[in-house]
């Protein structure tokens, strides 16, 4: 189903139309979309937030703060989780103060902040609809690359006739479908994915292990899953979760274990991608028990090196198969990316500094360069990992489309 698992922001404003926003969110959940509403003032005097409550599982959310305990509502964080954002019914006011920019209430703010794709559905009368003023407002919207929701498809389609009422709910959510499931074009591909650092254990207590937070190896695997994928996502220890019902998590903590992992995964594969940071090295021995601190005594510990992962994927990969690295460098940045790439046979290599202000472990943003085995390079600016999950996939995973359409 194109939906399941996708994030949908419904906004509702102050129109006659906005009972069948209840119909619309009953069949979002159906098709099992999360859905989060966020509704005008004056929508709340045509439909009560309880009723659209009740649909959603979720509270509905109108002001910027909320009455009972001052929670601040953040457009921002909404137009990043969100997937699809549908403001249906959309009245004249709404268009105008959409096309204009007038950010005057939440909902618009949202609109404003949004990263995902812009779905709406027109409700007021003809005379409304049909002026120019109204008109010019759409034509504004179209060119934000709005999707403008307009009934007339078909009989209508020649005349204005009923142009000005919303589109039935059941045309709507159909439209949106059809988008995503366009959108699918990892369908039926499978993905390998690892994420996060590793723990190498010392003793019971203390491990080697590095900053890795997973966030960006997380970003990919549901970036992947909600194109279609079926996703196998090997995570060393993290707090991070995965949503996507697309995506099977298997936790490990060591190196070994992520190895093991992973080969087993990999012949499956129809790709993978190694984000994770894994250890190099690896204490020769880990203590059964607690090592006791002794006063004055240096304690030496002896390393040995883990398998290398790419390295070992690289030399077992089947022509049809595409394999992703990762390099985080401090210096010769490009030099060592090229040297890793062609080293362990990778077919891309994504490119990140600690030099970079926002970018490598713990951030919330990202920015990369990604590197093919034939040199050519793409560079991007500092982007949410979510954002640069869906450049890494639009310039990577092509490799692999173009290799099946030649199959």
């Amino acid at each position: 189903m194109a939906l399941q698992g996708k994030h949908i922001v419904l906004g509702i404003t102050g129109s006659i139309a906005a009972y069948k926003a209840a119909v619309i969110t009953r069949l979002l959940i159906k098709k099992g979309a999360e859905v989060q509403i966020v509704i005008t003032p004056s929508g709340k005097e045509f439909i009560t937030p309880v009723t659209l409550s009740a649909l959603s599982g979720k509270p509905v959310i109108s002001e910027f703060f909320a009455a009972k305990d001052g929670t601040w509502h953040s457009h921002v964080d909404l137009g990043l989780w969100a997937d699809a954002m549908i403001i249906a019914p959309a009245t004249a006011s709404t268009i105008a103060k959409m096309a204009h920019g007038v950010a005057d209430n939440l909902l618009i703010t949202t609109y404003l902040s949004m990263k995902a794709p812009v779905f709406t559905a027109p409700a007021m009368d003809l005379d409304m609809f049909a002026h120019p003023t109204t008109q010019r407002n759409l034509d504004i919207l179209r060119s934000d690359h709005v999707r403008i929701i307009e009934p007339g498809i078909g009989e209508l389609a020649s005349h204005l006739e009923g142009k000005g009422r919303m589109e039935e709910p059941e045309r709507i959510v159909s439209i949106v479908e059809e988008f995503f499931q366009q959108s699918l074009d990892l369908a039926k591909k499978k993905i390998l994915i690892t994420a996060g650092p590793t723990y190498e254990r010392i003793d019971p207590v203390r491990f080697i292990g590095n900053f890795s937070s997973g966030k960006m190896g997380f970003a990919l695997a549901e970036a992947c899953a909600a194109r279609g994928a079926e996703v196998t996502l090997i995570a060393g220890p993290t707090h991070l979760t995965v949503s996507h019902p697309g995506i099977r998590r298997i936790a490990v903590e060591s190196a070994g274990e992520m190895y093991e992992a992973a080969l087993n995964a990999f012949p499956e594969a129809d790709a993978a991608i190694l984000s994770a940071a894994v250890a190099d090295y690896r204490p020769e021995e880990a203590a059964t028990e607690k090592i006791k601190r002794t006063d004055g005594n240096k304690m030496t510990l002896t390393l040995t090196p883990n398998a290398d992962i790419a390295a070992t994927l690289g030399e077992r990969k089947k022509p049809e198969q595409v394999l992703i690295g990762f390099a985080l460098e401090t210096t010769n940045e490009e030099e060592n990316a090229f040297r890793k790439m062609e080293k362990k046979h990778l077919d891309f290599i994504v490119l990140n500094s600690l030099k970079d202000s926002g970018a490598g472990f713990g951030y919330d943003t990202n920015k990369i360069t990604i590197y093919s085995k034939n040199k050519d390079r793409k560079s991007f600016g500092l982007k949410t990992k979510t954002e640069a999950a869906q450049d890494i996939i639009d310039v990577t995973l092509q490799s692999l489309l173009l290799k099946k359409n030649v199959e």
